[in-house]
């Protein structure tokens, strides 16, 4: 059963990336990804996988040790437990990323290759598109006019 999840687990996220990647500006998908709940499919997963080990998953965070972790992640569970986590977290970074691009006029073609970055690398397609954002004329204008609106401290 854990690898049939762990298998399942992408599957569960991928037309959600499909639809920002390829169908942004659809009417579907800004109704679909603005929706936080697109997580939800791996975060099942996740929570069908945590109740067998989860006093072993407690350790593993609530004391942080490279040695314990080392050996939870080379279990079938922990590592299908980790990845369902990646998966949605990953997921909703993308999701954010997705949103925050169309409100500040990140051209969608800037976008697509890192959301694809991302479902791949997410800590370097976050940092991707935290450079595109602040280097896209467009998305630059916004943050400065949100500067502008935060009151002085």
């Amino acid at each position: 059963m854990t690898g049939t999840l762990f298998d399942l687990t992408f599957y569960l996220a991928a037309p959600f990336w499909a639809l920002m990647i390829v169908g942004p500006r659809w009417r579907w998908t800004t109704r679909v990804i603005g929706s936080p709940w697109i997580a939800l499919p791996p975060l099942l997963v996740y929570l069908a996988l945590a109740p067998g080990d989860f006093a072993e998953l407690w350790t593993v965070v609530s004391r942080p040790d490279l040695g314990v972790l080392r050996e939870f992640l080379a279990s079938a569970e922990g590592a299908a437990m980790i990845w369902a986590h990646l998966i949605a977290f990953d997921l909703f970074i993308g999701r954010w990323m997705y949103l925050d691009a169309r409100r500040r006029g990140v051209p969608h073609l800037l976008l697509a290759p890192i959301l694809v970055l991302t479902i791949l690398l997410s800590p370097i397609g976050l940092l991707a598109y935290l450079l595109a954002r602040t280097v896209t004329p467009g998305a630059r204008r916004l943050h400065d006019r949100e500067r502008e609106d935060q009151p002085a401290q």
